[in-house]
């Protein structure tokens, strides 16, 4: 199932919103699926999928039941084999829409895929999918190898941001939503760079950004399309100059090995 690893550790591409392709020692997981080019009210702008490469994942993680994280049409364009390691509450919808190969798993819970350890934590977030629907667990996910990457999901601040890692590398934070407006529980860019102040990786990298607009709303694309990363970078230069910022536009992808960073497409 998983490949030997390589001389290249780590390679990150991010697909867009939420969903990142993650490489490392020879494992590849892929962050909340979402590869429609239309999903509810929402347009994918301009970026690609990239979705023969999302197939080649060995297992898919979802951090929590919104619909922009667990969208049951983006999960059935991949492999059916693949595993959905899912947080504890969110199994039985997904068997309901035919998913078999589920794993759920609570904040603290550990597992391994192959020489990857990966960790559940705490998420900051609303748990409902929807006002009256059924609620889960929200999650973030620490993934441990040769490097230490933490994968942020949607989330807040909240104090215990600080203890997540003990020498994180790399970490993805959402930077904004899909709409001019967030809600709480989420990470604006100013938020997001005073969780750098917590986490203290050697580079951080913006989700969550870029990728779907709403319909009808395209006149104000550059504010919360375009805008959000860059927002984080200028407060991450302000806050934790020591930790470097990498903006990848959706379908960028980014290779880590050893200490130093190569761009890559």
């Amino acid at each position: 199932m998983y490949s030997q690893p390589s001389a290249s550790p780590l390679d990150l591409t991010y697909i867009g919103h939420g969903t990142v392709l993650i490489e490392m020692d020879g494992v590849r997981l892929l962050t909340d699926p979402l590869l429609r080019d239309r999903v509810g009210p929402l347009r994918r702008q301009g970026s690609k999928t990239h979705l023969d490469k999302c197939r080649t994942a060995d297992a898919v993680l979802i951090s929590h039941m919104h619909w922009d994280h667990l969208d049951p049409p983006s999960l059935r364009l991949l492999d059916p084999a693949t595993p959905l390691i899912v947080p504890q509450g969110a199994e039985r919808i997904l068997r309901r829409h035919g998913f078999r190969h589920v794993q759920e798993i609570g904040v603290g819970d550990s597992t391994a895929l192959g020489a990857v350890g990966l960790t559940a934590t705490w998420a900051r977030h609303p748990r409902s999918r929807h006002p009256l629907g059924p609620s889960a667990d929200c999650l973030g996910f620490v993934m441990r190898g040769r490097f230490e990457v933490y994968f942020a999901g949607d989330t807040g601040l909240f104090p215990g941001m600080g203890s997540l890692a003990e020498r994180l590398d790399v970490a993805l934070l959402p930077v904004s939503g899909w709409g001019p407006t967030l809600t709480s529980g989420h990470l604006s860019p100013r938020r997001a760079a005073e969780a750098l102040t917590m986490l203290q990786p050697r580079l951080a990298i913006p989700i969550h950004w870029g990728t779907y607009c709403p319909l009808g709303m395209g006149w104000l694309r550059p504010q919360f399309l375009s805008q959000p990363p860059y927002a984080f970078a200028g407060h991450a230069a302000q806050l934790t100059p020591e930790v470097e910022v990498r903006i990848l536009a959706p379908g960028d992808a980014l290779h880590l090995e050893g200490t130093g960073f190569d761009a890559g497409t």
